[in-house]
């Protein structure tokens, strides 16, 4: 039934259309390698399922939004999306459960005020980090996971107002994807020139990015399509090839050798794929074990990259 599906896809001809939402600041780059991971993967089908078109919708709109975007459907909408997953999540949308970060999200920095870092400096556990408020999004997964674990948290509705609330210092943590926080830190601190990267600690729970869909006929196509194609390019090779570049340009400015790696549990996720299979989650081992550099890259006291010097 699968291979007769396929045939019938590629003969008819249509153009498979993703369309997917703008960051919602300026600049972001932050979801460009999942969108041309996303074309390698269609692309390493064509011949199956025909042509393939990726744009980007007109109008930046927040992660609720987008949602909403997705489940309404229609001609020209919001049709998939890459964030972490959560069970409310996979219950409104349709996910691709293949995780195209190898967990690299779960692996969590903080961006911080200069004062805050002295205090963070003596956290030797979960518990001591409990005593310190985050800042998060209100419908973001973190939330109920950071929440389910006891923490403290300032929610906000909007991404943009979470790093205008920490340099009010309405909380003193802002929690970042590993795979993210440079760039926002980049990005943000023309106008928070104080904002930094905490130094000493790394929070980590099992929170991997899918692709989402919606959950309709089309969209049970373009989760197929997306699946095999993922699957074609790590047979290949090319997925992994496209990972390790992905990883060294995300990773490479920060300081995270020696650092403090707490983990608390995920409860709402269930892994498709086993932790023990490599091919898909990313322990960070290697970089884990490196020497701290003595100037942190991100510090308030040293805001130039270490490329740089």
């Amino acid at each position: 039934m699968l291979g007769l599906t396929l045939v019938s896809l590629a003969q008819g001809g249509e153009t498979m259309r993703f369309v997917h939402a703008p960051p919602e600041v300026s600049g972001d780059q932050r979801a460009s390698y999942f969108w041309e991971l996303l074309a390698a993967a269609l692309e390493s089908n064509r011949y199956v399922y025909g042509d393939y078109e990726i744009a980007s919708y007109p109008v930046p709109m927040s992660h609720a939004r987008t949602i909403a975007e997705m489940e309404a459907g229609g001609q020209g909408r919001v049709n998939i999306f890459v964030p972490g997953t959560n069970p409310d999540l996979e219950t409104r949308l349709l996910p691709v459960r293949i995780p195209i970060d190898k967990g690299l999200l779960g692996y969590r920095l903080f961006l911080i005020m200069p004062e805050t870092q002295a205090r963070l400096d003596t956290v030797r556990d979960v518990g001591s980090l409990r005593q310190f408020t985050v800042g998060q999004g209100e419908p973001w997964a973190d939330a109920r996971i950071l929440d389910a674990n006891g923490f403290k948290l300032v929610l906000a509705n909007g991404y943009v107002g979470l790093f205008k609330m920490l340099d009010a210092r309405r909380f003193d943590l802002l929690s970042r994807g590993i795979d993210e926080i440079w760039s926002e830190w980049q990005l943000h601190k023309a106008h928070i020139p104080s904002v930094q990267i905490e130094r000493t600690l790394i929070l980590h729970y099992p929170m991997p990015r899918y692709y989402f869909v919606p959950r309709t006929a089309q969209g049970e196509r373009m989760a197929q399509r997306i699946e095999d194609g993922l699957h074609r390019l790590s047979r290949s090779g090319e997925f992994d090839r496209r990972y390790l570049v992905y990883k060294r340009s995300v990773l490479g400015d920060l300081d995270l050798g020696g650092r403090r790696v707490l983990h608390i549990p995920n409860p709402f996720f269930v892994p498709s794929i086993p932790y023990s299979d490599r091919r898909w989650w990313d322990d960070l081992s290697s970089e884990l074990r490196g020497p701290k550099r003595k100037s942190p890259a991100g510090a308030a006291a040293d805001t130039s990259s270490p490329r740089s010097r």
